[in-house]
């Protein structure tokens, strides 16, 4: 038993408001996910587009609330009019980002009425690696305008006599990374420009709309966050969010530092605010351009060979690399090779769920998150089957608990050390010192009168006795307390057995004067609901 931990929060210390697009998913047609989960006309539960209905009821269910499509590095070069009307007639294109076949049997239309029948909103990502402006804008004519136009009209040719109403546009993705078609890392002010012209362009068509401009794709780019300052100071009056990216990678077997890469989220959102905030202040603006964490990830990968003297970024000379032996790949979504990450479960989703809390404690200004892989982990699936992943259940307990406003967590718990390290030449981890054990943060939904701490226990050995103090919330009592683990490291969930490794519900907690005390289990996460008491005119 380790010693004693301290959660505290207090009414009167308030973050910022919770976005109800903080828990969202990203989508970008790689392997099997469009191809053999979300499509497959041969599939028995197949609809009449050929969208599996099995797919789509899990995610309804889970509600999950927006998700960030139809890419990545797919869109840079993806030709969204070739990918409408009849499908017989649509083009077939190659995608060199990934290097396959684009069939475009999933085109703009379908990506947007598949979001309708999940009941999610789409958050819209425009090629401007090979795009132009008059493509972006013809895209939102025939996206989001009524009737009357050319556009519009072939919308409603198209079946669709409603316009899609998309309200968030990214104007491209990753355009500082040289793996990017089109991309612009040597000339951040020339795609600020770009950017600039094209989102005052597509808001004088909608002027509902908000758009995104790309910052960096990893806290290691050579040029962050200057390139990111020289975009956004062009187009700064024009834009409501920064879309920026980050993955995470820890080296096998060494779980604290896979849990303890929140911090390095932190350290790169803490930078992003303080870049936004100075160039608000350089163009005398009162707007607060907003951050969009809209692709994340934790991962395990093994040490990479390094190369003393070759340069710490190597972003372009990595990426500059031409392989004559590689082939492209048709996808058949009848033929899918599920993809299986090593190991268990538990930890991976603890990754996840850590990085998860730290966009939760900057609510105020990260007001937009995309899990990578977040549709694979509210509805884990095969070829036949879907089914609930460890990681469902973290994801679906912060969309419903996770609301209303994020509130100041202070945490007192013992610390580890983590030292720095180098998975490849790029992604090069300084130290970090005095890191939490516990890791926590809270949400306050004053109109339901209910406080929600999420913790997770880092340490893979000690359980620690916890104190949870909520004196400040007056007449605020226990109403339930979660907590998810596992002994067995390598426990999956599948299908038929997706409750292995679940949330229970616990009551070995004493609540006195303000205080919750109750044991946390290693590599646990938990969940410690407070409500107040309704009086009988409440119901």
């Amino acid at each position: 038993m380790g010693k004693n931990a301290k959660i505290t929060v207090h009414p009167a210390y308030e973050t910022g408001e919770i976005s109800r697009r903080l828990f969202s998913a990203f989508l970008e047609p790689i392997g099997t996910i469009v191809n053999g989960c979300m499509f497959n006309p041969k599939h028995p539960t197949a609809d009449e587009q050929g969208f599996r209905r099995d797919f789509i009821d899990a995610l309804k269910a889970a509600h999950v609330p927006a998700v960030r499509m139809p890419g990545g590095n797919f869109v840079s070069a993806w030709q969204w009019k070739d990918s409408i009307g009849p499908v017989a007639g649509r083009k077939v294109h190659l995608d060199p980002a990934w290097h396959q076949y684009v069939t475009n049997e999933v085109g703009h239309d379908e990506y947007l009425q598949w979001a309708e029948k999940v009941g999610t909103e789409t958050l819209y990502t425009v090629n401007m690696g090979t795009g132009t402006i008059q493509d972006a804008m013809d895209l939102v004519e025939y996206t989001n305008h009524p009737r009357g136009t050319y556009w519009s009209d072939l919308r409603r040719k198209n079946g669709h006599e409603a316009p899609y109403g998309v309200k968030m546009w990214y104007l491209g993705n990753e355009m500082d990374g040289p793996w990017q078609l089109g991309a612009w890392d040597k000339n951040p002010e020339g795609y600020g420009h770009k950017v600039l012209e094209t989102s005052k362009a597509i808001k004088w068509i909608d002027e509902t709309i908000e758009t995104g401009v790309c910052g960096s794709s990893a806290l290691f780019m050579e040029g962050f966050p200057e390139w990111d300052a020289a975009v956004l100071d062009k187009c700064y009056d024009v834009v409501d969010y920064l879309s920026v990216h980050h993955y995470h990678t820890a080296p096998p077997g060494d779980t604290r530092a896979l849990l303890g890469g929140a911090l390095y989220y932190e350290d790169f959102i803490n930078a992003e605010i303080a870049m936004i905030d100075y160039i608000a202040a350089k163009h005398r603006s009162p707007k607060k351009v907003m951050l969009s964490f809209d692709e994340y990830g934790a991962m395990v990968r093994p040490l990479e060979e390094l190369h003393p003297g070759y340069g710490r970024y190597n972003m372009t000379k990595r990426h500059y690399h031409f392989d004559p032996e590689r082939t492209y790949v048709l996808h058949d979504p009848d033929n899918m090779q599920h993809r299986r990450f090593p190991g268990g479960e538990m930890t991976n989703a603890l990754g996840m769920a850590s990085i998860q809390l730290a966009l939760l404690r900057h609510a105020d200004r990260v007001r937009i998150g995309c899990m990578t892989g977040g549709l694979g982990a509210l509805a884990a699936s095969d070829h036949d089957h879907v089914w609930r992943s460890a990681s469902h259940y973290i994801y679906t307990q912060l969309m419903e608990y996770a609301r209303g406003t994020s509130m100041v967590t202070k945490v007192e718990s013992e610390t580890f050390d983590m030292p720095g390290y180098a998975i490849e030449d790029t992604s090069q981890y300084t130290g970090k010192e005095g890191v939490n054990f516990i890791d926590s943060a809270s949400a306050w939904d004053r109109e339901n009168g209910r406080l929600a701490v999420f913790a997770i226990n880092r340490n893979e050995e000690t359980e620690y006795p916890l104190t949870i103090d909520i004196k400040g919330f007056s007449g605020y009592g226990p109403a339930a307390v979660y907590t998810m683990r596992t002994d067995d490291p390598e426990a999956r969930n599948t299908f038929g057995d997706d409750e292995r490794i679940a949330p229970e519900s616990v009551e070995n907690y004493v609540f006195a004067n303000g205080e919750l005390t109750i044991p946390v289990k290693p590599l646990s996460w938990n969940v410690y609901l407070f409500e107040t008491a309704k009086t009988d005119s409440e119901g």
